[in-house]
């Protein structure tokens, strides 16, 4: 799930490189959060089947649905900008993309300490640098926005757009946060 996560994060960012907005690739996000989807539901159906697992059935599940919900996430702001018809991307909207892409690789690589039973601090400590930039960027964005944009349909649509895309940064931190629990339950 957390390559998935990495490569839906990465088209993102390629999706608002161009002005207007490469749309395929909202097409190819979808198709990967499908693919998470079903990677959800298979790890709920083999709790269920497995007797005994590496770690607690509700640490498993809560881990799952954290990483689905990072997913869906992504999913769910690439598909504004089609559904806005967003022409030209707005200033500060790259720097979102790149915290996001960052921000899910060390969610990546925290997954794979935890499963090789290395420490993940580093990682954790990174993603909360990440959504605490995510924050100010937002902050910094958000008012220029309200400062520049004078038209209140585009200034709408892309309040909505720079909202998503901190919650989705802010979905991340709930992953390293479901990590660090597991980590000190089992330390």
């Amino acid at each position: 799930m957390a390559a998935n996560i990495c490569e839906a994060a990465k088209f993102l960012d390629e999706m608002v490189a161009t002005d207007p907005p490469i749309r395929d690739k909202a097409e190819e996000i979808k198709e990967l959060e499908h693919r998470c989807d079903f990677l959800t539901h298979e790890v709920i159906q083999r709790l269920h089947r497995t007797f005994v697992t590496p770690i607690d059935r509700e640490d498993i599940h809560a881990l799952a649905k954290a990483l689905d919900d990072v997913m869906d996430a992504i999913d769910a702001a690439a598909h504004l900008f089609l559904q806005y018809k967003i022409e030209r991307i707005y200033d500060g909207t790259r720097q979102f993309t790149r915290v996001i892409v960052t921000a899910a690789d060390q969610i990546r690589i925290a997954l794979q300490h935890m499963e090789a039973r290395t420490p993940v601090t580093t990682s954790v400590v990174e993603i909360n640098r990440l959504e605490n930039e995510a924050d100010r960027l937002h902050q910094d964005v958000i008012s220029r926005l309200f400062e520049q944009e004078k038209d209140p349909i585009t200034l709408m649509k892309w309040k909505e757009i720079l909202d998503y895309l901190e919650a989705t940064v802010d979905s991340i931190e709930d992953v390293s946060d479901v990590i660090q629990g597991v980590i000190l339950k089992h330390a």
